[in-house]
């Protein structure tokens, strides 16, 4: 299976280093030196990663035959696909791929059906769950502990205990009192 892991940004420097957008939480295994990644366009890979460090923040990768700048620029906004083994897990069990959630059944405390994840949305403050319900509509599902309180990769299913008003507008609780021309 192949993953998403990161976007090529602009060029760094003079000698063919570029930044990069990290989309795993596993830079370190998957972004190291000597991983080979395909890209997105495949016309601008696979890329073998000669070296990579961090400055101010930011990932700055260096890839083999990439020696000036105008190689590096001509990679912007290139993905960086990696090969994952499909049963592969994160080391942390509270930790999920996208491709493990993706299709879960999302379902209330109580087993009510609310419908199936068909996307996660990544946010610089949280993850999100976009949820198709079984009349086609949408609904997004913060993916923090409080909402979502488990996941079963064994039953395919992820249990939610949404506050009043997230999945049914017509059960939501004003959190304001404030009054006109206050």
């Amino acid at each position: 299976m192949q993953l998403v892991v990161g976007r090529i940004g602009r060029a760094h420097g003079i000698r063919g280093e570029v930044t990069v957008e990290v989309r795993t939480d596993e830079p370190e295994l998957r972004l190291g030196p000597g991983a080979v990644l395909a890209t997105d366009p495949a016309d601008r890979g696979p890329l073998t990663i000669a070296s990579g460090r961090v400055h101010s923040g930011r990932l700055l990768l260096r890839f083999t035959g990439v020696d000036d700048r105008n190689a590096a620029e001509a990679l912007r906004n290139t993905l960086l696909v990696a090969d994952v083994d499909p049963d592969e897990r994160p080391e942390d069990p509270e930790e999920f791929y996208d491709h493990q959630l993706i299709d879960l059944d999302v379902v209330l405390t109580d087993g009510t059906p609310v419908g199936r994840i068909t996307e996660i949305s990544h946010l610089p403050s949280q993850d999100l769950f976009i949820v198709e319900r079984p009349d086609g509509s949408e609904v997004m599902i913060p993916f923090v502990e409080e909402i979502v309180t488990g996941i079963d990769l064994d039953e395919q299913r992820a249990v939610i205990d949404p506050p009043p008003g997230l999945i049914d507008t017509e059960r939501a609780e004003i959190a304001s009192t404030r009054e006109d021309g206050a």
